[in-house]
């Protein structure tokens, strides 16, 4: 298997059909040799039922305790056979999953970057102005921030290969948040990180709405500097908004 597209959920009834029927058509799957997984969290709704339709495997978190994504992501990963994994949220879209392979195969396989990300934009149809100077902002800053060698890249998309990812044994299963972005710093250490500007997947809006722009800025900021400085989050739990 030359790819393995790895999705943690927790109660994504909403959102995670679109994005599983994106990636599930099957002349796509056989050109690209891929698995989809989804690692739930043990969700209340009806996201098991959607993900077992699409999903390829489907593994669940039945402990009595809210699991973190970072653990989620993890459990994807350790049921993978995918030589590249490629890791993504559950709320976002890719309008078009060949664009993906194609970018992955033609700029990253065949390089010594140790790992890839992408811009990410609110859903076309849900976008406001406020989201395009926010994110617009911020996918420059994250660009910016794997050129000086820091190393940045967002959950909605993590690109590593399989060797890289288990040799620094994947997320930080202490970290509610962050995980991203400490899994990213210490792939930077190891190599470059290939920040892709020319494609884009779509993510909800739902943050931004419930607790607006400069909030989700603050916590942002607040988490990253835990991060760096102490290597852990500041955020105890991730507030799931659905």
């Amino acid at each position: 298997m030359k790819f393995s597209v790895i999705i943690p959920t927790y109660n994504e009834e909403k959102l995670i059909g679109k994005l599983l029927a994106e990636l599930s058509e099957k002349g796509i799957k056989n050109k690209y040799d891929y698995e989809i997984i989804v690692s739930d969290g043990g969700s209340k709704d009806g996201t098991r039922e959607i993900a077992e339709r699409y999903a390829d495997k489907f593994v669940e978190h039945n402990e009595n305790r809210r699991q973190l994504i970072s653990e989620g992501r993890n459990r994807g990963a350790e049921i993978s056979t995918g030589e590249v994994l490629i890791f993504i949220n559950a709320d976002i879209r890719i309008p078009n999953p060949e664009l993906l392979f194609e970018t992955i195969e033609k700029e990253f396989i065949p390089t010594n970057y140790i790992a890839m990300t992408c811009a990410v934009k609110v859903f076309p149809d849900e976008e406001i102005f406020a989201d395009k100077i926010f994110l617009g902002f911020y996918n420059r800053y994250f660009s910016f921030l794997n050129l000086i060698g820091l190393g940045m890249g967002r959950g909605e998309c993590q690109i590593m290969r399989r060797k890289d990812f288990f040799d620094l044994n994947g997320y930080d299963e202490k970290m509610a948040a962050g995980e991203d972005f400490d899994l990213f710093k210490r792939l930077r250490k190891k190599g470059k990180i290939l920040f892709v500007q020319s494609y884009k997947v779509f993510e909800s809006p739902r943050r931004y709405r419930k607790h607006g722009h400069i909030r989700v800025f603050f916590t942002w900021l607040a988490n990253a500097l835990s991060v760096m400085l102490f290597k852990k989050s500041v955020s105890s739990e991730w507030e799931d908004i659905r």
